[in-house]
């Protein structure tokens, strides 16, 4: 095994992030003793870190080599690709490279952060632009996603070319942009790639992802359809195509636009200054909007994958100033996210019991998918015809089912790896080499932390079991409070009868233990969490606070 972790005359791939789940996406290539990452992302949190929103890739591999670190290309614009920029760049102290649009919003970011003047941002203004930086040129080269100028990267290294999809769909109407032909794509196939480094995320789907051209003419049916009602879509931000779809559309439908949220209001903010939605139509204020008939106005809102502080939850929870009532229309225009369920539950219900009517991409063609689906993998893998297939950006499962699915087509090897794995590329057998540390932080408050630190753990902990607290004052009378346990009126009796356990258990020490701070405070901690144990059966955490008494 590979013990430097070193490049030397070979390329390396690494990921720090995104294989082995979906989000988080950090990528390393390695070459003649250089890396270049690609993409800098982040993900949301869950129920696992409590108190926590945002989650990154431990980056300390490639912190200790970050004078051989010689840039960060990013593909798109999406969090995941992108989110943890204002948290690391400066610190990794490497320029950035990305197209326009996504450019502009890393920008909002570094200013937001105070690290615009920090951070070296430079922005690829061709589609097929190229950089050099030592080992690796690197083409963008453009393709659909949910997202305007999602990109794939050509790179271009003394041991062959890789093909990095990053996120990608094929689409006939896009509606935003112009993705990379088929002729273009066999043509870098028929010039040699090396490896095909792949969007694992849909895989198991059986049928194309579909096109944006699609959803308008869904879109336009169903708004059509609830003439007469106020109709509400909400769906991703980010998605530029959507939002001008949705702007064709009040427009075709007679209706007036307003949009509720800040994050569509950034989007709209950077698309129209990057050349997109340049026919998007002027929109209205919420009260505006409330004093039209409710056939003459659409609403475009966040919050489509239930986040308790958008504009949906907060329209759901009558705590808006756009109103919806029985009758009311809520279309969701995008994907349930896996782990969401319970957070779009809640909304729906809310609405639901409000006599509000919810049409779902399950209901209308009213979303596609911005990730490929089965039959647009085996398109690609024929098209790059490539020697080697990395799946990347999926949970297990799904990079495993790519991979088999690559050697079904004919892709002659697979390698199938996960963060922290660092795998030769070439030359020789490809195949994974060694493994690094690969843990995860997490931005808890204004401090970014282990997530398995001793907050975050003990948070946890504390939330499932509670907290007993003792206080023994100077002559070892102990005090006890607790929080979080299921006793309620039988608190009073806990408390009472768990004090005594402390007493008389301090009070069963002899001879030099019972002079020992270290043994009373064990001892009072044992006593405290067997009496709590015994009247509610949870082991909570116990804290023995000792006053006036030399520790």
């Amino acid at each position: 095994m590979k013990k430097n972790f070193s490049p030397e005359d070979e390329l390396l791939f690494l990921a720090l992030g995104g294989s082995g789940e979906i989000g988080m996406n950090v990528n390393l290539y390695g070459c003649q003793g250089k890396w270049m990452m690609v993409d800098l992302g982040m993900t949301f949190s869950g129920d696992q870190y409590p108190g926590i929103e945002l989650v990154f890739a431990d980056l300390e591999f490639i912190e200790e080599r970050a004078k051989d670190l010689l840039g960060i290309v990013l593909t798109h614009a999406h969090e995941d690709h992108i989110g943890a920029v204002p948290y690391f760049a400066a610190e990794l102290g490497v320029p950035l490279y990305a197209t326009p649009f996504t450019a502009d919003l890393v920008q909002h970011k570094l200013e937001e952060a105070g690290l615009a003047d920090s951070v070296d941002l430079y922005v690829i203004e061709d589609d097929h632009g190229t950089l050099n930086l030592g080992p690796f040129t690197v083409t963008y080269v453009p393709l659909a996603h949910s997202i305007a100028e999602g990109n794939a990267l050509l790179i271009e290294t003394p041991y062959g070319r890789v093909f990095h999809t990053g996120d990608w769909k094929l689409d006939e109407e896009p509606i935003i942009g112009e993705p990379t032909t088929e002729e273009e794509l066999v043509a870098m196939g028929d010039d040699g790639i090396l490896a095909l480094v792949c969007d694992s995320t849909n895989v198991f789907n059986p049928n194309p992802s579909g096109s944006e051209g699609a959803v308008y003419r869904g879109l336009m049916e169903e708004v059509a359809r609830h003439a007469g009602k106020r109709v509400l879509v909400t769906t991703f931000a980010s998605n530029v195509a959507r939002l001008q779809t949705l702007g064709d559309v009040a427009r075709e439908t007679g209706r007036q636009l307003c949009v509720a949220g800040r994050s569509l209001d950034r989007i709209i903010e950077v698309a129209q200054a990057t050349g997109y939605l340049q026919d998007f139509p002027e929109t209205v204020d919420f009260d505006t909007a409330m004093s039209l008939p409710r056939g003459e106005v659409l609403i475009l809102a966040t919050g489509g994958q239930g986040e308790p502080r958008a504009a949906l939850a907060r329209i759901a929870d009558e705590n808006h100033p756009i109103e919806l009532v029985s009758g009311d229309v809520v279309l969701f225009s995008s994907r349930q996210i896996p782990g969401n369920e319970l957070a779009i539950g809640r909304v729906q219900n809310q609405l639901a019991q409000r006599g509000i009517v919810m049409v779902t991409d399950r209901q209308s063609a009213i979303h596609v998918s911005g990730h490929p689906g089965r039959p647009e993998l085996e398109a690609l893998y024929g098209w790059l015809r490539p020697q080697l297939l990395v799946p990347v950006h999926g949970e297990m499962r799904h990079m495993h089912e790519q991979a088999r699915l690559g050697r079904k087509c004919g892709i002659p090897a697979a390698v199938v790896q996960g963060n922290g794995d660092i795998v030769r590329l070439a030359p020789g057998a490809p195949g994974k080499l060694a493994e690094v540390r690969a843990g995860r932080l997490v931005l808890d408050g204004d401090i970014i932390a282990p997530a398995d630190g001793e907050a975050v753990t003990m948070r946890r902990r504390i939330a499932r079991d509670g907290l007993v607290i003792v206080v023994l004052d100077s002559a070892l009378e102990p005090t006890v409070e607790a929080v979080g346990l299921p006793l309620d009126e039988d608190m009073p009796n806990f408390l009472e009868e768990a004090a005594e356990d402390i007493r008389k258990a301090i009070s069963a020490l002899r001879g030099k233990v019972a002079r020992d701070t270290a043994t009373v405070h064990e001892t009072a901690r044992l006593a405290a969490r067997r009496a709590a144990q015994r009247w509610s059966g949870k082991r909570p955490q116990v804290r023995v606070i000792m006053l006036g008494i030399e520790q």
